[in-house]
Order: C-alpha cells, then structure tokens, then sequence
C-alpha cells in the first residue's frame, strides 16, 4: 500500500513527510528541494492494537503500515518535462493514491512558485499536468487499436468508446475519477491503463497554526471544489505537526493538542484517511509470541484474509475462528470468549469485518 505526496514546490510536503515518518527529508524554502522521492514506512495508528496489547501481553506487537513518498513538486509544463515534470509522474504512477498538499495559509516570508495564495489554482495546475499525460495515453491507444476496429473486432470498438468518453471527459478538464464506468468497462479497459487522473486523492489542505481546529476560507473553497471527485479532504497545520514531533512525551503532545483544542494530531488523521480512502480495514491475529495487524481490502473473504498471511493459508483453509474486536475487549481473553460462546467459526466465503480477532485453521 503506497500513497505519494505531490504538490506545487514550498507548500509543506517534505516537512510533512518528515513528520509523518521521523525522517529528515530536506526542507529547504526553495522550489524542487525534493528531487529523489524520499520513501518512507508509516504505522498506521490504532487503539485497538494498543488494548489487544494489554490484554495478551504478547512478545512482540506489528502494526499495519502505510508506504509514503515524498515526490518532488511539480511545475506547469511537467507533463512536457519541464522542472522535474518526467520524473514526478513516473513516481505518481508507482503509488496506489494521492496525498495533495494544498498551501492554505498567508505568509510573505515563505516565497509561493506563483507569488500568490489560491489553492484552487495550485490544484487545477497540478491536475492540467496529470490530465495532459493521462490524454497522451489514452491518444496513444487509440492509434494502436486502429487496425482492430477496422477489422469489426466487438471488444475493440467497446474499449474505443470507453477511450473516447475519457478523451472527451479530459478535454473538458475532468478527471478520470470524475467518470463512471461499468464494473466490465472499469476492470477491462480503464483499470490496465494505470491513469494519473484515476488514482483517489486525498487533498490536505495545510493551514496556519489558528485554523489548526476549525479551518479557514481556503478549505472551504477547496472542499466545494471536489463535492464531485472521488477524494477526501482533511486540514492540519504542517508547522503544528512539525512542533509536536519535537516534544519528547505524550504528555507533552496531548497538552500541546488541547491548547490548539485539537483531539488528535494532523498526522493520525492523515493516516486514517489515506487508509479510508483506499478502501482498507483491518483484522487481527493475537498470540503470545506476536498480535499483529492486518490490512485486506474492505469486504474481502476469509480466504483472501488468509492468503495475506500465507498463500498456504488459503489453499488448505478449513476455517476461520473470528472473535469481534469489541467481545475480545469486552471478555478479556480469547479462553473467556469461547465460555461465553462468542466466538464465530466461520467459512472461506465469511466477510471479514474490520477489526475480527481471527485464527485460521488449515492443512496443506
């Protein structure tokens, strides 16, 4: 699971890397500080690990994990190659979604490429980008199935109408995301094409340190903006984030967070919501050796879950003992919920719900 973090230069990516992940990407107040995209592993935060912790008091505790990319920001005429335009694509090309920093926030001393402030215009020149390399593509597979059309080839002529519709949609300044497709359309002829313009977004907008808590204008005009794509939207002060990484305790944090009346910090939201907007969840395995976190699409099977543990786990699955999160927590270990007779043996087609406790059964 990886999510690249792309925006114009001097809008707060690498600080916000660096607070995401504890590395020291270079921050420097100057466009195209980030050349290489820096890579980094994220725990994604979770009580319940926490709690499955303290009651199996286990050797060892594996959280789910998130792979981030701080990629170098981007300039008009990147889908040309300008700036570092080439290089940025082929790394947007490589991740599974899209964190999109936005500058929401006044400041004179910290230089904008355009000189001003106007977050829709950063986003709609970074989406022009991504839109003219996507039409590029789609113009290009056009021209190779020609011949195939020409011959009366049925699957052809489907997939020319699906290319048109996207070259249609992209002349119009919409993004892929934007479209809808049938399941048959999506999976056969958009999916394969890997398009910029296809991958979730979530769109971070980075706000001074007083709208920390409740935002400002700027976010507002950027949610209006994206009522219709399929992205999320969070706010967060990438200075606030980059103050509580320095603090040594959580007490010192959760205090810092309740002077800003913030709950949680912009980081842990982050997070959720990069998991969220991947369609992610979680489930659990929990011994006395290791409890360990999960991550398997939303709605998959118990035979898919297994096979993220092992592919051995899937062909010889017997079954699943799947206890819920809240009666684990609830009765205190996995013995207390078998004497309440809580626990759940289940078969290869039960849906995985986010958070089961789960231990399969199988024989290879």
């Amino acid at each position: 699971m990886k999510a690249g973090i792309v925006g114009l230069p001097n809008v707060g990516k690498s600080t916000l890397f660096n607070c995401l992940t504890n590395a020291k990407a270079q921050s420097a107040n100057f466009p195209f500080c980030t050349i290489e995209p820096n890579i980094g592993i994220v725990n994604v935060p979770d009580r319940r690990l926490e709690s499955l912790e303290s009651l199996v008091n286990p050797e060892k505790v594996v959280p789910a994990t998130i792979e981030i990319l701080d990629i170098a920001g981007l300039v008009k005429g990147a889908s040309k190659g300008e700036g570092l335009g080439n290089q940025f694509l082929a790394n947007i090309r490589e991740t599974d979604a899209i964190i999109h920093v936005l500058r929401c926030f006044d400041n004179d001393k910290i230089i904008h490429v355009e000189e001003s402030i106007d977050p829709i215009r950063d986003k709609e020149t970074i989406d022009m980008e991504l839109q003219l390399k996507d039409l590029e593509t789609i113009e290009k597979k056009i021209e190779r199935i020609k011949r195939a059309i020409q011959t009366g080839e049925k699957n052809a002529i489907k997939e020319n109408d699906v290319l048109i519709k996207i070259q249609s949609s992209i002349g119009k300044s919409k993004n892929v995301r934007e479209l809808n497709f049938t399941k048959e359309e999506y999976a056969q002829f958009v999916k394969p094409l890997q398009l910029l313009t296809d991958k979730p977004v979530l769109y971070v907008c980075n706000v001074d340190e007083i709208s920390a808590s409740k935002g400002n204008e700027y976010v507002n005009k950027v949610r209006n903006l994206i009522l219709n794509e399929n992205s999320n939207l969070i706010f967060l002060s990438v200075n606030v984030e980059a103050e509580i990484n320095e603090l040594e305790s959580f007490e010192e944090r959760k205090l810092f967070l309740d002077d800003l009346g913030l709950i949680e910090s912009g980081g842990f939201k982050l997070i959720q919501a990069t998991y969220d907007l991947l369609n992610r969840q979680t489930f659990f395995t929990a011994g006395k050796k290791e409890v360990k976190a999960w991550t398997i699409n939303k709605n998959d099977k118990a035979h898919k879950a297994a096979s993220v543990i092992h592919s051995d786990f899937e062909k010889g699955f017997i079954c699943a003992e799947v206890i819920s999160f809240s009666n684990f927590e609830k009765y205190g270990s996995e013995n207390k919920v078998k004497e309440a007779g809580k626990m759940k043996i289940e078969g290869k087609e039960y849906k995985v719900n986010d958070g089961d406790v789960i231990h399969f059964r199988f024989n290879v």
